[in-house]
């Protein structure tokens, strides 16, 4: 076999070939490609780092600025309150004069009624009086025929009604 006989000569050129091949890869891949895929991957991650420190940091801002708002916004809730109250309490206090006023007023009418009342009552129980002596003159008239006297019927009323 003739090709057993070449290799012994070629094997050295083969290895040669081999070694110049991977020495220009090395070269030209491992020196001149890695070194600008490493700096673009170092570029990528300081990117991200960079927007992620970014992001933070806006993050700590909006919660400072929510704080603020729930602070002012609290601030302004117990301003509204304290204007419901007094607006309440000035309401309260207008009512209540209105309502002393009133019960003034009801309470004098109430006094000149009960006084006109007491008036009438003084005045029907007289006229009561007046008319049951008269009656009660007219029946004895009736029954017996003897004429009673206006003042001794006046007097026997009056005695009958408070007794």
């Amino acid at each position: 076999m003739p090709q057993i006989s070449q290799l012994a000569a070629t094997y050295a050129s083969q290895i040669f070939w081999v070694l110049v091949f991977f020495g220009f890869i090395f070269f030209a891949i491992g020196r001149g490609m890695v070194p600008k895929v490493m700096a673009t991957v170092e570029a990528r991650d300081k990117q991200i780092a960079d927007d992620l420190a970014a992001a933070e940091a806006a993050r700590k801002a909006a919660d400072e600025q929510e704080e603020a708002w729930r602070v002012q916004s609290n601030a302004q809730r117990a301003q509204a309150q304290a204007l419901i109250a007094k607006a309440k309490a000035d309401a309260a206090a207008a009512s209540e004069k209105t309502m002393a006023k009133a019960a003034a007023k009801i309470d004098a009418r109430l006094g000149e009624a009960e006084a006109r009342i007491a008036e009438a009552r003084s005045g029907a129980l007289k006229e009561i009086e007046t008319v049951a002596a008269e009656a009660a003159g007219d029946i004895v008239v009736r029954l017996t025929g003897a004429k009673v006297d206006a003042k001794a019927a006046a007097a026997a009323v009056k005695e009958a009604l408070n007794a």
